[in-house]
Order: C-alpha cells, then sequence, then structure tokens
C-alpha cells in the first residue's frame, strides 16, 4: 500500500495544473510591440526636428576685401591740430517780421531744400491779397464796359459815315462819332493798363504771403532751434532781446570739412592736393584719407599762424561741426616700406552689419552655417565699411541677413 501511494504521490506532483496562470509568452509579445512602436515614433520626431533645423536659409554674401594702401605708406611731414567746420551753414529766417505760428524743426532733423521749417501770421498778407485779387476783378468788370461802348461807338460811326456819304447828316456831326470811338479806344488802352497794375499788385500781394513761410535754403541738418510759437522773428536785430533773428540754424553736412593753424615757419611744407591724414579725438583710432584743398593767403599776426583748409575724402555720420582733430601732413609720391604693415581691418559691404543688443555684429558663413561674429567699426568707403576687428580677409559675409538668421543656424547661398 505505502508503494501504491507513493506512486500517486510522485504521479500528481508530475499532473500539470490546468488552473495556474500561462507563461507571460503572449504579454511579453505584447510589451516588445508597444516598445518598437514607441522607438518608431520617437525615430520620426527627432527625423522631422532634424529636417526642420537643417534647412538651410537662403542669403546673398560677399566676401571680407583687404584695405588698400596708400597713406599708410606716406611718412609724416607735419602736425597740427584744428577744427572740422562747414562751409554752407545758414541761421534760417523769414525776409519779413512776424508772429511764428508754426514751428516745424528740431535739432537733429534732416531737411530737404525747400522744405518748409515754420510760418508766420499770414492774416494781414492774405487780407491785401484779397483785396489785390478784388481790385483786379473790378478792373476786368470795368475793360469788359468798356469794350462794349467802344462796339456800339464804332457801328455809330460806320453808319454816321454812311450818312455823311450822302449828305444826310453834317460833317460834323461824322467827326464827333469819329472822336468818340477814339476817345473810348484809348480809354480801352488805359484800363488794360489798369489790369496790368493790378495783376502787379496781385503778385506783389502773393510775395508777401509766400513770406509768411520760412523754407529751407538747402540741404542738411538742424544743429539749432532758436525760436518758438508766439515770438516774433525779423530779419533786422531789433536789440531789445524779444526779437528772433532766425528760427534755425542749417548745415550741409556735404560740406563738412577741416581748419588748421599752420605755423609760418612750416607753412613751405604743406601743398595744395597734398595728401593729410586726419584722426578724431573723439575716434582715435579712425584714421579718415583727406587732402589739402587750399591754403589761405593770409597769415594771423597775433599767432604767426596761416589757416589751411582740408578736404574730406570720406563722410560719415560721426563727423560734425567744431569736433577737435589732429592731421598730419604725408609726403608725396613716398614709396612704401617693405617692412611697413598692411592698413588694419577688412572692407565688407555696409548691409552686413547688424545692430543687436546695442553691438554691432557680422554673420560669416563657414562652411554651412552661419557664425555669428562681434566687430568694430572704422571708417566708411564708398559703399563699404571698415571692420577693424572680428572679420578677417577672404571671409565670407552674409549682407542683408534675415531677421529670423541666428548664430549657428544653417544656411546657403541664395541663388540669383
Amino acid at each position: 500500500m505505502s508503494s501504491e501511494t507513493d506512486n500517486k504521490a510522485l504521479l500528481g506532483q508530475l499532473r500539470i495544473d490546468r488552473t495556474e496562470p500561462e507563461p507571460d509568452g503572449a504579454s511579453g509579445r505584447g510589451k516588445w510591440i508597444i516598445a518598437a512602436v514607441a522607438v518608431l515614433a520617437g525615430l520620426v520626431v527627432a527625423g522631422w526636428f532634424w529636417f526642420a533645423g537643417s534647412k538651410a536659409l537662403p542669403v546673398h554674401t560677399a566676401l571680407a576685401r583687404a584695405l588698400p594702401g596708400g597713406a599708410a605708406a606716406s611718412a609724416s611731414v607735419l602736425d597740427a591740430t584744428g577744427y572740422v567746420t562747414a562751409r554752407r551753414q545758414a541761421t534760417v529766417s523769414a525776409q519779413i517780421t512776424g508772429t511764428l505760428t508754426q514751428v516745424l524743426i528740431e535739432e537733429g532733423d534732416h531737411v530737404k531744400a525747400g522744405q518748409v521749417l515754420g510760418r508766420l501770421d499770414d492774416t494781414s498778407q492774405k487780407a491785401t491779397l484779397a483785396q489785390a485779387e478784388a481790385q483786379l476783378h473790378a478792373s476786368q468788370a470795368l475793360l469788359a464796359q468798356y469794350q462794349v461802348q467802344l462796339a456800339q461807338s464804332a457801328r455809330d460811326l460806320k453808319r454816321a459815315q454812311e450818312l455823311g456819304a450822302h449828305k444826310l447828316i453834317s460833317e460834323q456831326a461824322v467827326e464827333q462819332a469819329r472822336t468818340q470811338v477814339d476817345a473810348q479806344t484809348a480809354q480801352v488802352e488805359g484800363q488794360r493798363k489798369q489790369i496790368d497794375l493790378a495783376l502787379a499788385s496781385v503778385r506783389s500781394a502773393q510775395v508777401q504771403l509766400d513770406y509768411c513761410t520760412v523754407r529751407a535754403p538747402f540741404t542738411g541738418v538742424i544743429i539749432a532751434k532758436a525760436a518758438q510759437i508766439g515770438e516774433i522773428i525779423s530779419p533786422f536785430s531789433a536789440g531789445g532781446g524779444f526779437t528772433r533773428t532766425g528760427i534755425g540754424t542749417i548745415v550741409d553736412m556735404d560740406s563738412l570739412e577741416i581748419e588748421v593753424d599752420v605755423n609760418e615757419a612750416y607753412i613751405n611744407r604743406v601743398q595744395p592736393g597734398q595728401p593729410v591724414e586726419s584722426v578724431l579725438n573723439a575716434y582715435p583710432d579712425w584714421k579718415i584719407p583727406s587732402h589739402v584743398i587750399a591754403i589761405i593767403p593770409t597769415a594771423d599776426r597775433a599767432k604767426a599762424t596761416v589757416k589751411v583748409r582740408i578736404g574730406l575724402d570720406l563722410k560719415d555720420d560721426r563727423l560734425v561741426p567744431d569736433m577737435g582733430v589732429r592731421v598730419s601732413f604725408l609726403e608725396e609720391h613716398q614709396p612704401a616700406a617693405r617692412d611697413a604693415p598692411p592698413p588694419r581691418g577688412v572692407l565688407v559691404p555696409t548691409s552686413a552689419i547688424r545692430t543687436e543688443d546695442k553691438h554691432d555684429v557680422v554673420y560669416v558663413l563657414a562652411g554651412k552655417k552661419a557664425q555669428r561674429r562681434a566687430v568694430t567699426l572704422g571708417g566708411t568707403i564708398a559703399d563699404a565699411r571698415q571692420v577693424l576687428s572680428g572679420v578677417s580677409v577672404g571671409e565670407t559675409v552674409i549682407t542683408d541677413p534675415p531677421a529670423e538668421l541666428k548664430d549657428g543656424a544653417a544656411a546657403s547661398v541664395a541663388k540669383p
């Protein structure tokens, strides 16, 4: 019995219990499928971001050029100091005395020739013009009346002449009719002269009215505003302090040049057309190519100096009147030294410069990426700008960089 019992126990251990849960094979396969789908979705999202990030932005480019040599290789024969001056500068006023009703300028405004800068009270001038125009219309109406009377007298004369030919009226009556025609003809001519006089009065009144509008005599920049609304301005100085002689001062920035006083003992070193290197006290690293315009043929007895006019070969917004400047008169036809250093910096198109966070930057295309470079700017030569640091000769800079262009962004040269 014991052996049978043992055998049953052994068989019971070998029997499969159908009530136990099945192996985790099916659920394992489901987990693998879910994981594969998640990985695939991640790859799709990553691929989309890679494609969107790698899409190159089309840009326009230019090469950074080396600065031309020239004055840098010449030696200075004389140094002097002076000031920036304007050859065209005017205090703008009206040609008549009047009260300001409008002032349309502020310091720093750029104005064009003929632009309205201010207006005076024109009530009296408008009334005078209206009176002159009314007189003109009255004279024209009177001329029309005289012409009608002359036409009637001419017809009367014709009839009188026909009747006189047949001895139906006296010769005296014919002469009276002829005299009437002659007198009215003279009257018509006199009235035409009155119309010419009335037209002249209208033109004069119009000129006086136009004087109430103050206009810019030339294109320039307003550097001073001298009057306010309600003040009286006059082309003549009243002396009492209550009348302004102008509403503002305008300077033609294209006429800026440099005036220096050269010691008369060294004036023989200066010649018209001689190259000059000018450096503003405010920008000591900016060397402006210049030249001698003329030597003023008179000396200052008190200072023993001779005034020299120097023209600027470059124009820049940093140049303003009365700035202090140091100039170096250079030798003409001076051969460049073999070991002389090249001019500092490179030239890039002005359109490549962009201001970000109050800093001047340039985007350089390196490979297929845009690199943001902080730069130090120098002067302007034609449509190019001198970059003192941040860009090297031969590098490709991006001109007119799009607003969406960022540092490290993918970029490619746009097709023409």
